[in-house]
């Protein structure tokens, strides 16, 4: 079996649009001169889709949702050709030409995440080409079903944010993630929104639910150190993404500094990326995205890594090449999860691209272990709302 072609494919959203409400989600341009709040006009509306076609007739599937022009032609006139004519089943091989022959310009961001969609697609393959779903490659079933949280509890009025609360409350879901709305730049009046906003959705779900505080890069060392502590009364599992993805050194003393674990990794990259992260003990959780970080044959070294330095995984975003990282370690207790909505930032442009991502039951996911790859197809029913650049 050799690969015959590579396809990509950007897929521009021109549907129905619902515009999120202004400081939904901290965000790192938050501390910086803007003439509105960025938020609300943050958007991400087009996705690359990769098809690789064996020369049995295979045709495996990937994606990238960081900046998808670029990554096409990344993928076009770099990944190609690197790729065209190997067997998939060296894909070690191939992971390592593509990422040695970029390493010059590319090592991290949109170049890993291009890297990531062609090695996502060669797993598909490989799955297919054995009739076996890839987590059965991967090392197999470790969990009868998956459990995940509710991460859709953005920053809008305090009762919406609680009836959503409460809706998937009812549908039995036991972990909850919600985003702050405010940072530095909002000074006290923006700490006492952040501090009622958390304190309405424990009033909702309890103590004996899990909540998970995200920042989005949104604050800074000095803002986190003064709101670490009126929050270790609210009792999070996490605090996710304080300060931007280089603040190495930020990351570390903030997780040393009181009784709230420090998560983040989802902008960081390689293997050799969170080998940084776990030797300066800078976060408490991994959340890598596997169509970011490499695709699943580096995530799956991340995984053994964070395994052997007791550091839990729980990937970025739902989507099933997380999913099947997921179900095939120990090292990944849960995954994150997201209902099919409307298309507001961007992230749910996923299900109306792809046909496959389970749905979840009383916060559970579960994986087909029939369904051959990754158990992904095209949706067909959507294609009209999309300008599809070839």
């Amino acid at each position: 079996m050799k690969i015959k072609s590579v396809r990509a494919r950007v897929f521009e959203w021109k549907g129905k649009t619902v515009s999120p409400q202004g400081n939904f989600c901290s965000n790192a341009m938050d501390l910086l001169y803007a003439p509105q709040e960025t938020m609300s006009t943050f958007r991400f509306h087009s996705w690359t889709v990769v098809e690789i076609e064996t020369d049995d007739g295979i045709v495996g599937l990937g994606n990238v949702a960081l900046a998808p022009a670029i990554a096409k032609a990344i993928i076009d006139q770099y990944l190609a050709p690197l790729v065209i004519g190997q067997d998939p089943w060296d894909y070690e091989y191939l992971w390592q030409r593509m990422y040695r022959a970029t390493h010059a310009w590319g090592r991290k961001g949109v170049t890993m995440a291009a890297i990531s969609a062609v090695d996502l697609a060669i797993w598909d393959i490989l799955g297919k080409s054995v009739n076996k779903p890839v987590f059965k490659l991967l090392g197999g079933r470790t969990k009868e079903k998956i459990p995940c949280y509710y991460s859709k509890l953005y920053r809008t009025d305090l009762n919406e944010m609680q009836a959503e609360a409460q809706k998937f409350l009812d549908q039995g879901f036991t972990a909850f993630k919600m985003r702050f709305g405010y940072g530095p730049a909002h000074l006290q009046k923006g700490v006492a929104e952040n501090l009622k906003s958390v304190e309405a959705v424990r009033e909702v779900i309890g103590y004996d639910n899990d909540l998970m505080l995200e920042c989005y890069m949104g604050w800074n060392l000095e803002y986190a150190k003064r709101m670490l502590p009126k929050l270790e009364k609210f009792q999070p599992r996490w605090l996710e993404e304080p300060v931007i993805a280089d603040d190495i050194d930020g990351y570390a003393e903030l997780n040393q500094l009181t009784s709230i674990p420090i998560s983040g990794g989802e902008h960081e990259f390689s293997l050799y990326g969170f080998k940084q992260l776990l030797d300066r003990k800078a976060v408490s959780v991994v959340q890598y995205d596997t169509n970011r970080v490499g695709g699943i044959t580096a995530a799956h070294k991340i995984n053994a890594l964070c395994e052997a330095y007791s550091v839990p995984v729980i990937p970025h975003a739902g989507q099933m090449h997380n999913y099947h990282l997921t179900m095939s370690t120990l090292a990944s207790p849960m995954s994150e999860y997201f209902p099919m909505h409307d298309v507001e930032v961007g992230n749910e442009l996923f299900y109306y691209i792809f046909d496959g991502e389970p749905v979840a039951e009383n916060g559970f996911v579960q994986l087909d272990d029939h369904k051959p790859g990754l158990g992904l197809t095209l949706k067909t029913e959507y294609l009209k709302d999309f300008n599809i650049v070839e």
